[in-house]
Order: structure tokens, then C-alpha cells, then sequence
């Protein structure tokens, strides 16, 4: 009986809350963003709730909260919680989430803040995480997902590139100096991390699991490699040992997701893994920038710089399943999309 009245009123609803509830359920909508100031509205929120998502993923500079004062980021966190658009998405389906600079607590931070195990229990305070998780003991926000069967089962691995990230290395370059694309340069000291020895052992063993579909959540870009801001690339060794990572686990099936630059583009790389590896980068939720036009040789579209979401659809109906890639904008209308075949993310 209790099982009856629950699917009444699930089909009484006008969406169907998704998530660890029902790990059993391969999901075929997921949608992502970054990059939301907590103190302006975000029309967004409706063009996402009328996708109908199953999963919503936050993967970054969720607030602006750049601060050390604990009580002053909860109270900007207490700002994007009270949103009415941000409301009805935790209404309409399960929202997940990993955090990058600005939400970490500062302008382009690593290991060095001094408040992230503070910050941390913040983080996972507003998104609800169990008084028992295990993200509540571990150094890092880092999180893993399934679900669904085994034949159909999608697995959500959120990074942490904040908690144990080295520092920059400052190239000298400034705004307004030919060829400019960002401050830094590479870091070539092989010790040098984004994410730190323990979590690079979990994404290992992450990846080994068995799962047909893998959305990776990094929060800087992984694939783009030619500017100069905040990037896996600026940790050259890291790179390699990330592509090295799927390789070696036989990963297949990786999709990955991005933000942080208030801009959006897809990317595609056919060598580095040994399959097709995309990258949909979203950003920014409701900050729209102008962004100067700067090489990606791994761009396969256009490069957008207003309001947007990203989506991943799957079609399980068909015997090789179909991926779809977006942008999508305010209105929900698509900026870019990319298809692919789930048989063709594989090694051969």
C-alpha cells in the first residue's frame, strides 16, 4: 500500500524527484552549470526546471563567496539557497555538486587557504550531505555516483581540483600585452598536483568500476590548453597522469564537464585516450562576459559568452545508445550540440 500511494504521488507531480532514491534507474537528462552570483537573479533556473532534468550538476563558483569570514560565505550561500529558481530545481530533481575557486573561498585558491576544512562543512551543509558521509571526514569534496544496471549504469565523479591544488606559477604576462590569454604558466615541478596523492588513488579506483556512461566533473578545464588562466594544462605532469588514468583503467564511456571561464564551447580530442573524448564547458549561469576570442585547437564549435547550461541526453532506446551534447541559453534554446554513439567511446 505505502509503495502505491508513493507512485500516485510521483505521477501526480509535474516532475519526479531523481536521486540516490533511486539508484536503480539509469538516467537519460543531466544538467550541469557554473558560475552563479548569489546576489543577482538567474532567469536560468526556469529554462533548467522545463528541461526536466534527473540530475543537476553544480560544479563550481556556485557562489561568489571569496572570503575567510565563515559566517559571511554561509550568508552567501543562505543568498543562492533562497533563490524562488534555485527552489524549484531542488523541487524538480536531485542536485549534486563539487566547488572551485570562489566558492572554496578565494580568487584562484589552492592548499594553501587557510579556511577550506571550515569551508568544506559549509559546502556540504547547504547541499545537504549526511551528518555520516564520508565527504564529511575526507580532505576534499570529491564524490563518486551510480546509477542504474550494470548494462545502463552511469557513473557521476566529481573532482575537487581546490583542496589540494600547488600554487600557480605567474608567467609576468599582464592585461594589455600582445598576445595576452592569462597570467600564468606552466608549472613543471613534478611534484606538482591538482589533485593530491589520496584523491588521485580514488579517481583510479573510481574509474576501474564498471559503468557504461562517466560524466567527470572538473571545475577548470581539462582538453583546452592554448590560454593561459586556470587549467589542468598548467599542470603539465597532472595532465598526462589524467589521460594516463583512463587509459590505463580501460575507462571507457568518459564524457567531460567543465566551467569556471564565463564561456562555453565543446571540445573534442581524438588522441589522447584512444577514443573520442569530449568536454562541455558551461559557464556562466548569470554572468554573462563578452569573452576575446582565444585558440582552442580542440574546439568543435563556437565559443559563447551568454547566460548558459549544459546537457547530457542519452537515448537508451537505441541498441548503440545516443549521446547528446548542448549549450543551451536562457530560453533553453541550443547554442551548440554534438552526437555520439556510445559504441564509439570506446578503445578499439
Amino acid at each position: 500500500m505505502t509503495r502505491l500511494i508513493s507512485l500516485l504521488a510521483l505521477l501526480a507531480c509535474p516532475f519526479t524527484l531523481f536521486g540516490a532514491e533511486e539508484p536503480h534507474v539509469a538516467p537519460s537528462r543531466i544538467v550541469f552549470g557554473s558560475c552563479c552570483k548569489q546576489d543577482k537573479p538567474a532567469p536560468i533556473w526556469e529554462a533548467i526546471v522545463a528541461e526536466r532534468p534527473e540530475l543537476f550538476l553544480m560544479i563550481g563558483d556556485n557562489i561568489y563567496g571569496d572570503t575567510q569570514d565563515m559566517a559571511l560565505l554561509k550568508a552567501k550561500w543562505d543568498l543562492l539557497g533562497a533563490q524562488p529558481g534555485y527552489q524549484k530545481l531542488k523541487q524538480t530533481c536531485r542536485v549534486l555538486a563539487t566547488w572551485d575557486d570562489h566558492d572554496y573561498g578565494a580568487d584562484d585558491a589552492g592548499a594553501d587557504f587557510p579556511m577550506k576544512r571550515e569551508s568544506q562543512q559549509l559546502f556540504l551543509d547547504f547541499f545537504d550531505e549526511p551528518a555520516d558521509s564520508p565527504r564529511r571526514k575526507q580532505e576534499g569534496i570529491h564524490a563518486s555516483y551510480e546509477y542504474g544496471p550494470v548494462e545502463r549504469r552511469v557513473q557521476v565523479i566529481l573532482l575537487d581540483t581546490r583542496f589540494h591544488r600547488s600554487p600557480l606559477k605567474k608567467s609576468g604576462r599582464k592585461k594589455g600585452d600582445p598576445g595576452f590569454l592569462g597570467p600564468y604558466t606552466k608549472n613543471g615541478d613534478p611534484g606538482a598536483t591538482v589533485l593530491g596523492e589520496d584523491q588521485w588513488t580514488w579517481f583510479e579506483e573510481q574509474l576501474r568500476r564498471p559503468a557504461q556512461v562517466r560524466i567527470v566533473a572538473s571545475s577548470i578545464q581539462v582538453l583546452p590548453n592554448q590560454h593561459y588562466w586556470e587549467k589542468w594544462g598548467l599542470f603539465p605532469a597532472d595532465r598526462v597522469r589524467f589521460m594516463q588514468a583512463i587509459r590505463d583503467t580501460k575507462a571507457n564511456g568518459v564524457i567531460l564537464l567543465s566551467g569556471d571561464r564565463h564561456s562555453a564551447e565543446i571540445s573534442r580530442n581524438e588522441r589522447l585516450v584512444g577514443y573520442p573524448l569530449f568536454e562541455i564547458t558551461s559557464s556562466s549561469l548569470n554572468a554573462p562576459a563578452q569573452p576575446k576570442e582565444e585558440p582552442n585547437r580542440d574546439r568543435v564549435g563556437g565559443l559563447h559568452g551568454e547566460v548558459n547550461f549544459g546537457v547530457v541526453s542519452i537515448d537508451w532506446s537505441l541498441p548503440d545508445p545516443v549521446l547528446a551534447l548542448e549549450l543551451r541559453d536562457v530560453q533553453g534554446k541550443t547554442l551548440e550540440s554534438q552526437k555520439v554513439r556510445l559504441s564509439e567511446l570506446s578503445r578499439r
